[in-house]
């Protein structure tokens, strides 16, 4: 048990009112042993006067710096909407993280927690912040959640926070950056421009993990999951995916079996891009033969029947992909990590029952945030830590883009123009369902940058899914990427 502040006795204050708790650990990264201060607590927001949220957070300081204002200063949450930051915390940024095996799956519940080697604290200290809905982040009165579930109120109280916890804790003088997972990145990329215009806060980088800037790509009807009918562009970026996803089961045809990854993935895009965007876009006008070629050429790279292909049109739905590769042997495939497969009640069908790649790993999260947050950390409270609340994601308001999709990217177009320091990090999983990297490269493709902005974005990729960091070998190089990133190196 690390040392501790003579704090951890039963939190005499409500949930809405301020008050934090503190311990001291150490950590080894790198080989160096780093000492550090936990700092979990609440911070309450005001609305003319009144509370409005209180924010619950996670902070990791270096505890021997001489001067931590020159330190840089990381902000990281996750996505959702609707989730906590358990995920980055306790996957990838924090000095512990969940054991999993060098796959990523889960072992018995609970699980446990280790030492973290990879944690960015070994560059930059670390603030993991819970959104109004979320971990143990509460609206005043609790009752009014839904006034932050809210596309602009949501990056305007992150906001508020982030410009807090500058001022009290004196870090104007630090590098500032954000990380975001998901629709995190959504976040961050809106954030990034509220920063700007309301504080004057220009940051550093944005870290952006698994990102999904612009919904045009997914075009999701939120009501079934599904591609909106009418609009062909996520079928053409998804596609990479999927092959991606049917190379890695051994469901593509015999000559792509023996293709590295990477060659394959790219023979896909080029294709996705022209032959099948071309034939997509031609609808009911495209001649027979062309229809063939198309129908084998996604046979041979999906392992979809062609029959089942011509069914639907060439178009191929996610969840019905997800169902379909290995209907055969009774398997679902994951949607955010697509390597994971599990069982439904049917082992065909137009949808997916749960996720198996979000089912492995939830429980022993959930399990191990409690443990650390509570035990190891010494934070007291009654409330549920709301680990992804599906309250809070059914009831979020994009009112902002009422006929129009989600679109954070002119934001950061804009921001990579006026702060010409500004970096970005993107982290890709090939087998992510949920934000291919073939539509965050569309994305990146469509912001109208110059080049020389353009150069201030860096992307990677890596074999795994959504949360490529479950993947120990994806982690280890996640991790010194974005510890170099952050470092400036």
């Amino acid at each position: 048990m690390p040392e501790e502040t003579g704090t951890h006795k039963p939190d005499p204050l409500p949930h809405h009112e301020e008050g934090v708790v503190k311990t001291e650990h150490v950590v080894t990264i790198d080989g160096r042993v780093v000492p550090y201060t936990a700092t979990v607590g609440r911070l309450v927001l005001t609305d003319d006067g009144s509370k409005s949220a209180s924010f619950f957070y996670t902070s990791y300081v270096k505890s021997d710096e001489r001067d931590p204002s020159a330190r840089p200063v990381v902000f990281a949450f996750n996505g959702g909407p609707g989730s906590s930051s358990v995920w980055l915390h306790l996957g990838v940024l924090g000095p512990r993280r969940v054991e999993l095996d060098a796959e990523g799956k889960a072992p018995s519940p609970p699980g446990r927690l280790v030492d973290n080697e990879y944690s960015i604290l070994g560059v930059a200290d670390v603030v993991f912040i819970d959104p109004v809905g979320t971990g143990f982040s509460r609206a005043i009165p609790d009752k009014e959640f839904k006034k932050f579930a809210h596309f602009k109120r949501d990056i305007e109280s992150v906001g508020e926070f982030i410009n807090l916890w500058l001022s009290r804790n004196n870090r104007w003088a630090s590098p500032k950056f954000l990380a975001g997972e998901s629709y995190g990145t959504t976040r961050a990329a809106g954030l990034a421009g509220h920063l700007h215009d309301r504080y004057g806060i220009y940051l550093n980088g944005l870290i952006l993990i698994s990102a999904v800037l612009h919904f045009g790509t997914a075009a999701w009807d939120r009501s079934t999951w599904t591609f909106a009918v009418g609009h062909d562009l996520p079928y053409i970026v998804f596609l990479p995916t999927y092959a991606a996803t049917a190379w890695h089961h051994g469901r593509v045809s015999d000559e792509h079996r023996s293709k590295p990854l990477r060659e394959f993935v790219d023979e896909v895009e080029e294709f996705a891009i022209t032959d099948y965007a071309l034939a997509l876009l031609r609808g009911d006008t495209l001649d027979e033969d062309a229809a063939n070629r198309t129908v084998d050429r996604l046979a041979g790279y999906t392992g979809l029947d062609p029959d089942y292909i011509r069914k639907y049109r060439l178009r191929i739905e996610i969840l019905r992909f997800c169902k379909r590769l290995l209907g055969d042997q009774g398997l679902t495939v994951g949607r955010l990590d697509s390597r994971y497969t599990g069982h439904g009640r049917f082992d065909d069908g137009d949808s997916m029952e749960t996720d198996p790649s979000g089912d492995d790993i939830t429980g022993v999260y959930a399990a191990m945030a409690n443990d650390h947050l509570r035990r190891g950390l010494g934070y007291r409270s009654d409330l549920p830590y709301e680990v992804l609340s599906m309250e809070v994601f059914k009831s979020w308001d994009y009112e902002d883009f009422k006929d129009a999709h989600v679109d954070t990217s002119e934001t950061l177009r804009r921001i990579l123009t006026t702060n010409r320091h500004l970096r970005v990090y993107v982290a890709n999983g090939l087998f992510d369902l949920a934000t291919p990297h073939f539509a965050t490269e569309y994305t990146v493709a469509h912001m109208g940058l110059k080049p020389e902005a353009r150069e201030r974005i860096e992307m990677s990729y890596f074999d795994a899914g959504h949360m490529m960091y479950v993947h120990e070998p994806s982690l280890m190089r996640l991790a010194a990427d974005m510890r170099t990133f952050v470092a400036g190196d």
